[in-house]
This record gives C-alpha cells, structure tokens and sequence, in this order.
C-alpha cells in the first residue's frame, strides 16, 4: 500500500488503466495538480472517475455552512476555494466550464457527467447540508467519467 499526496505520487508515468477518487484528492486537491497527476499516472486511453459536489449544490450553500437554500447565495464566477466555519481545510469547487477546460487541458475528454438526485420515494438523505426535498429538485453530487485521449500538456 502506497501513501502519497494525490497531487505527486510516487510512481511511474502511465502506471494504470483507472484513476478513481471518491470525495479525495476531487474535494480536497488543487484541481489543475490532481487531475494533472492522475493524467501522468494513466496509461493513452485510460479513464478518470470522480465523484464530487454539485457546484449547484455550493452555490446554494451560504458562507456559515447552514444547509442549502432554495435560492443562489454565492457568485458562479470565480468559485473556486471553499472555506467552512469550524471546518479544516480548504474544499475545490469548480463549475462545469472550469472542469472541462481544466480536464482538457490535461488530456482528457469527458465521457459522462452525472448529475445525482435523491431516489424516488426516499423519504431522507444522508446529508445534513440538504433536505430531502432539496435533494430531489436539484443535484447535490455528481459523478465524472473522462477518458486520457492525449499526452498532458498537447493543447485543447
């Protein structure tokens, strides 16, 4: 088992066929470097998964960290860092035009975004920082699919 900062691991160039992050370096990371290392560590063809919040969801979410609203409580242009109250640590959000350009100019194409909703008839959700209605009207996660179609660095 190998310990490393998403954003430099310690192996070798073009190393697999899947680079997968679940609330990980997706949340936590600079997002140019990560995306950017999981680039170098895939092999030509090779797929990028990620899960992560809906920039809906942030832009929903005022400032104190209080459950999301129904209405926007913060700028789309611009988002980036998110800083909670009483939280540690520093959250990366990006709208979708930021993280299509940022996975293009590392290589990659987006294959699928999936935009996440509440199961129908549910009558709750695991998170404290939406309702259950909320969560049914509009995506609080969505899941990334991408795949390395060219060296990093080559251009859009």
């Amino acid at each position: 088992m190998i310990e490393a900062s998403a954003e430099a691991v310690p192996l070798p160039d073009a190393s697999f066929d899947l680079a997968f992050s679940e609330y990980g370096a997706s949340l936590w990371c600079e997002p140019e470097a990560w995306i950017g290392e999981a680039a170098r560590l895939l092999r030509p063809g090779g797929r990028l998964v990620f899960l992560t919040n809906s920039p809906l969801l942030m832009l929903c979410t005022p400032e104190s960290g209080e459950r999301a609203s129904e209405r926007l409580e913060r700028d789309q242009f611009g988002m980036r860092r998110f800083v909670w109250p009483d939280e540690e640590g520093i959250e990366f959000h990006l709208p979708h035009g930021e993280m299509i350009r940022v996975l293009g100019e590392a290589g990659f194409a987006v294959e699928a975004l999936h935009e996440l909703r509440r199961p129908e008839g549910s009558r709750e959700t695991r998170y404290d920082f939406v309702t259950p209605e909320w969560s049914s009207r509009w995506p609080c996660e969505e899941i990334w699919r991408a795949r390395l179609v060219r060296d990093p660095g080559v251009g859009l």
